[in-house]
Order: C-alpha cells, then structure tokens, then sequence
C-alpha cells in the first residue's frame, strides 16, 4: 500500500498536484476491533479514550478489511457517512447484496464463484463424497451455503460439515476431528482464513489422519506459514485469487527500515518479528535487544518477503489505485464527458463514483461490475514439495467466470503432484461406480452418493457407469448375460433339430409301413382276408393313414401363412377321411352279420355306392368347416413374445379357437360313432371278427386324443406342435397296428388260415 502511495504521489499524470496520505489501523481479524478502528478513523485517535465522537477526519475511502465478518461491520459502520471502501481479500457473497453494503467494493473476486469452480473441480476429478470445514464466520457460513446450492443437482454429496468454532477449545477441536477420522471421505474442502485454521491443524497433527487430500479456499492457498509449518498439506489444491506483478517491489522492501519510517509502528513491529531485536532504542516496552541496523533480507524470511508472485498484495495495489483513478476522475470532472457524462460533477464529500472507473494496472484492466465486485478470475494452485525440501505454490490451470458455460475450468492434470507425492487421482467415493449391467440402489437413511449396485433385471440393460435406472429392451429383443446389450431373442419353433428329426424320421417311417402294408394288401387282394368286408375300404383306409403320416410333416419347419393353414386342414380332413373309412367298414361288418337273419336285407342298403356315399358325406362334412374356418379366420404366424420372456416362440394360431375345437370335435364324434357300432358287433360269430379290431382301434384312438388335449394346453413353445405330431403319429400307428396287423400275421405267417372256411369259423378240427 505504502509502495502504491508513495508512486501515485510521484506521477505527473495522475493527481497532479494533490497528495495522498494515510493512516494504518489493526483490526486484528476481529469484528470488534474492527469498528473500533473505523471509529477512531472517523474521529481521531482519542475516540478511544473520549465517551463522545470528537469530530470528523478528511476521510475519503478505506482500503480493508481482510476478513468478511470485519468489512461487513466496516460497511454498515461508513453507510451513513457515504464512504467507500475497498477490499482486498474480503469474499463473501453477502457483501454483494447493494442495499445493505451501497459503498462496499472489491478487487478480488465474489464467492460464489469460487464455490462454482470447486464445485467443477470436485465434478472434473470424481470426488462424490467429501467433507466441509468452515470457520465460524460470515466467510465460512455463506461458502458453505453457496457450495450447497452448487452440488445439489448433482451426483456430490457431504459426508460432514464441521464449523472451526469461534471460541477455541481443546475438546470441540476433538469432536470435529474424531468426524473427519471416522468419516470415508478422503477430500475435504477448507473455507476458513489462515488464522482459524492454523491451530486446528496442530490439533490434527497430534490426532495422526492420513490419506487427506484438502481443497484449499482462495483463504489459505497461498499460505506460506501452513506450507511450511505443516508437511502433511503437500499435495494441496485449491483456487487462489489472479497474481498479478508489482514492478519495484522486491527493491522497495529492501528498503523499508526503521529509519525510513520511524513514525510507523508496523515497521517497528515487522522489524522485531523478522530479527528478533527492536529497531527503536525509545521503545521501553520492547525485552528485546537492539538492531545494529545491518539487518538484510534473509532466506527463512520468504514466507513474509517473497514478491515473485504476489496475490493479495497485488489487490491492495490495485485498490489503492483504484482509488487515486476515481479521486482523479472526480477532480477533473466535466459535465457530459468522459465517464461521468450522464452524471453532474459534485462536490468530493457527496460523490466518490468507483463504479464508474476503469483503468490498468501491470497492464490488467481493472474495473467493478454493477454489484461492486471484480471480474472473477482464479488460478488453481497445488503444492508442491521438491526434492530440495522446499514447497512450492504451483499453478496447474485458471477458472475464468467470464467463459461460456462448460469452459471456465482448465486443468493440466498432468502437473498436478498428489498428496505422498502420487500422480494418482486420489479416490473419495461413498460407494463405487456401478459397472453396465447394474444400477444405483440407494441405501435408506443416507446420502444419495451411498449406494448399493444392484444388476439389472432379466430383460433390462444399463450400457453406462452409474446407471439410476434399467432399460428394458424392445419387445424382440433380451438381455445379455451381463445386463449390457439388448441381444435378438432367440426364435424357437419345431425345426430340424434333434427333435424334429426324431418325429420326422417316425412319420416317414410309419407312411413306408402303411404304404408296405398297401402293398401285401394290393398283392394278396384276391384272397379271403383281403376280400372280406370290402377290400376298397381296407384301400381307402391305408391311403388316408399314409396322409396321415405325412400332414405330420407340414408341423415342423418355421410356419408360413400357407403351412398354418395346410397343417390342420390337411390334418383334419385326412383323419376324417380315414374314421369315415372304418365307419363304413364297421357298418358292413355289422350288417354282414346281422344279414344271415330270415327277412333281413340290408345288405341291399350297404353295397359299395352306398359305402362311397357314406364317406364322401362324413368327409365332405370336415371339409365345409375347414373351408368356413379358412375364409371367417383362417390360421397364421403368431410371434409369442408373452410365454417366455427370453425368447419368441414362432407358432401357428388357429385363429378361431371355436373352428379348430369344432374340427376336433366332429373327428371325435365320427370316433365315438363307430367305437358304438364296433362295440355292439363284437360278440358277433366268426373266427376272425374284424369288429373287435375296430373297437380295440377306436379305443386307442380315443385315449391319444383324450390325453392330447391337456397335453396340448400345458406345453410350451414348440413343444405344443410337437405334441400335437405326436397326437397324429400315435393315433395313425395305432389304427394302422389294430386294424392290419392281425391281417397281415396271416397273409404273411399263417397262409393256411386265409381260407373263407376259416374266417367264418366252419373249420372242423
């Protein structure tokens, strides 16, 4: 400050003819000796001493506080009397609001942005779970405030918030540092000035926490007594307020002695800190020895004397000339020019317009926005302890609040030196990330960073780290083992899979016994087992069994609009076909017997047109309802997607659930009808009476469809068709063994027994 003075008072071009000067008061980082050092500039000196304000002092502005408690009572004390002040390290936000603090301006930046670029660099390294410490003042309470507003749509939490408090005490130190030991977050966030938190740390030292990583606040980062004091602070990240450069600083030091100013107590006072001697031999409250006056600028001194990278000593710099442009700009006022030409020039008691300059400094453009502050501007400072054991602030990357949104922020993380001196990314988690495949389940009762990671459920994926939530895959597709990719759904119908070959293979092979059988039949068809009860039918018969056999091979292989529709069609008019055939032999069984009685012809009633008729009637019956369920609702394709969630079963649906019971229905009447008449023909004379064949037939018929129904309704995907083939095949092999099984044991092994005498049991033994 004195530096600033002394070179504005030497300038030609700024305040020509007028001088500065200027009083020091120490407030001693506390708020009521803060007023009463703004009272005693006010009135003088003796206000101390005087119970009365003793007058007025030719004040023009004030250049403090430090500490935000003390310029806010600073502020509220100058208000009435219209007199500014400018800070040089006083952050809080509060100190915007113009109502309460009209005259109150600065040249470091608001809070609010600082907590904004934490808030970023907390997001930038991951760290979700961090602690809060504060000291007990304004400073501290609205930081907290505003870091909260900052991370309270995001994914950051608080492990714990700890308040340094105002009245120092051993055992609440303690409370605060049990918290940070037993806690797991490993980064813990500072806001709190240089002298609350020095003896908190000695406390910490003796208490023996490790794996720290603090984020300093623009309050302590450029700290050289912590630095020094405290090796475990290596490591260190924090935002410090723009350094800027001081020509002739270091020089001017250098030159500041006691002798120079003998009148200024905090020399004296610089001085004993420094030598430890007292450089005023009139001092006779000094214990200290006296300076020889060859005392010089010493090494351990860098903590006080180190001017390669001022900070706040350069924004005491600037609210000095701050001032001495604003002073300038009044005195050389002219209506309706320069800066105040929507202003009328007045008298300097009533108007002192800071908000109105702009000027440089070292070649940076200063100037206050609407709210008195400066533009926000922060470097971002690690420390950084060489090998020579000395610790270093350096600069790894800025925040400028003037960026568009996103870009503010710019690290090089490559130059950061973590705590231990790792170039690891130091972890502070509550829960780890949930891999793709889980998502976040919150635990009950704590914060939404702990978490428990949950894998998603069958049909659902998350594809990112920390999901919240699973997405369910589209209807044709599933989950993948792990939960991460949707995969197509696995198509399943009856194909040639081991299965399907196995029921082809059985279909085949009963369509060749059948069509074996056709020809035993064809060869021997003049003999007496072969010609009794007409022939044709026994033909007819083994016809509609090897089609049968064969519709059983439309089921398997992917259905088509045409296989759906040929299956049961196919299906039911064939085995139509063939229970009409039986039906009219057990017809002519019956009446052939019946016919041996005096006065009965009804054998004229059943000649072989009339059989023709019978099955081209009961058959043409099957095939009006396939043609009516074919043109109302026909069968067709149908993706199953419901029954099993993983896969899509490809099936046929009958379409009409009442044409296909109906189709089934009538085959299971024409079965009912004749089993009735095979049934009362039976006892029937003859030694070889083909209606017990037909009845022992139609009750394994009976039993294969009975049993199929439940059967059918239970399976699932293809296993449904493939009961259904099985239906077919077991109901065609059991006519085809009960009706010509016997006959061909005595074509092909008992030929003596193919007589006519034999089958109508007129043989004498």
């Amino acid at each position: 400050m004195t530096l600033a003075v002394e070179e504005i008072n030497n300038r030609k071009d700024l305040l020509p003819n007028h001088t500065l000067a200027y009083s020091i008061f120490d407030s001693c980082a506390t708020p009521v000796t803060a007023q009463k050092a703004v009272l005693a500039v006010l009135n003088g000196q003796d206000v101390v001493q005087s119970s009365m304000c003793s007058g007025t002092s030719p004040l023009l502005g004030i250049i403090g506080e430090s500490g935000s408690s003390q310029s806010i009572v600073v502020s509220r004390t100058l208000e009435p009397f219209r007199i500014p002040m400018i800070s040089y390290f006083s952050t809080c936000s509060c100190l915007s609001d113009r109502k309460q603090f009209p005259t109150f301006f600065r040249v470091v930046p608001n809070d609010d942005y600082q907590v904004k670029a934490i808030a970023q660099l907390l997001k930038r390294f991951g760290w979700t779970w961090i602690g809060v410490v504060t000291e007990d003042h304004d400073y501290g309470r609205f930081a907290l405030q505003g870091l909260k507003r900052e991370i309270e749509n995001t994914n950051i939490c608080l492990a714990y918030h700890e308040m340094i408090p105002k009245d120092y005490t051993q055992e609440q130190v303690l409370k605060i540092l049990k918290v940070m030991k037993e806690s797991t977050a490993n980064v813990v966030v500072v806001f709190s000035g240089e002298g609350e938190f020095y003896p908190f740390l000695r406390e910490f030292v003796a208490q023996n926490i490790t794996g720290i990583q603090w984020i300093a606040s623009e309050a302590w980062i450029t700290a050289s007594i912590l630095a020094e004091t405290y090796p475990f602070l290596d490591g260190t990240i924090g935002f410090a307020i723009r350094q800027g450069h001081i020509p002739g600083l270091q020089g001017y030091l250098e030159t500041v002695t006691p002798e120079r100013y003998p009148s200024n107590p905090q020399v004296q006072e610089l001085w004993e800190a420094l030598y430890g001697c007292s450089p005023s031999t009139s001092n006779l409250n000094s214990h200290l020895p006296s300076c020889t006056g060859k005392e010089t600028l010493r090494q351990e001194h860098s903590a006080y004397m180190n001017t390669s990278s001022p900070r706040v000593t350069y924004n005491v710099y600037k609210a000095v000339y701050a001032f001495a442009h604003s002073l300038h700009n009044l005195i050389h006022c002219r209506p309706g020019n320069g800066p105040f030409e929507n202003l009328s020039c007045a008298n300097l008691s009533n108007v002192f317009p800071l908000q109105e300059i702009s000027f440089s400094v070292s070649g940076e453009e200063v100037n206050f926005d609407i709210k008195g502050d400066s533009i926000p501007s922060y470097d971002l400072i690690n420390w950084q302890r060489h090998s020579s054991g000395d610790i270093q602030f350096v600069k790894v990357g800025l925040y400028d609040g003037a960026q568009n949104s996103g870009r503010e922020l710019v690290i090089e993380e490559q130059a950061i030196m973590w705590s231990k001196q790792q170039n690891k990314v130091p972890v502070s988690v509550c829960s780890n990330s949930c891999t793709p495949g889980f998502r976040k389940a919150v635990r009950r009762g704590q914060p939404l960073c702990c978490f428990d990671c949950v894998p998603c459920d069958i049909g659902k994926i998350s594809n990112q780290t920390d999901s919240v939530d699973c997405l369910s895959c589209p209807e044709d597709y599933w989950s993948n083992a792990n939960g991460t990719v949707c995969v197509p759904k696995v198509v399943e119908f009856l194909s040639h899979d081991a299965m399907g070959i196995t029921l082809t293979v059985i279909a085949i092979v009963g369509a060749f016994l059948t069509v074996t059988v056709l020809g035993i039949f064809l060869y021997n068809r003049g003999t007496p087992i072969v010609r009794v009860n007409n022939s044709e039918l026994s033909f007819f018969i083994l016809l509609s069994l090897t089609l049968c056999f064969l519709c059983a091979l439309v089921f398997i292989g992917e259905p088509t609009s045409w296989s759906c529709m040929l299956r049961h069609t196919a299906f039911s008019i064939t085995f139509s076909l063939c229970i009409s055939c039986i039906l009219g032999k057990t017809l002519v069984v019956l009446a052939a017997f019946t016919a041996t009685r005096p006065g009965n012809n009804i054998m004229k009633w059943l000649g072989p047109i009339q059989q023709r008729i019978i099955i081209f009637c009961c058959t043409l019956v099957q095939v009006v309802i396939c043609t009516v369920w074919l043109v109302a609702s026909p069968p067709f394709p149908y993706r199953n997607t419901k029954y099993q969630q993983s896969k899509i079963i490809l099936d046929c649906s009958v379409g009409s659930d009442l044409a296909f019971w109906c189709v089934l229905g009538y085959i299971g009447l024409l079965a009912c009808v004749c089993f009735f008449l095979a049934f009362l023909a039976r006892k029937l004379p003859g030694s070889f009476n083909e209606a017990k064949y037909i009845t022992f037939s139609m009750l394994i018929f009976s039993a294969v469809w009975l049993a199929f129904v439940p059967a059918y309704v239970s399976s699932p995907g293809k296993f449904t068709t493939a009961v259904e083939i099985f239906a077919i095949l077991a109901s065609s092999f059991g006519l085809l063994l009960c009706l010509f099984a016997p006959k061909c044991y005595i074509i092909l092994l008992k030929p003596e027994n193919n007589t006519k005498q034999h089958l109508m049991g007129k043989v004498t033994k």
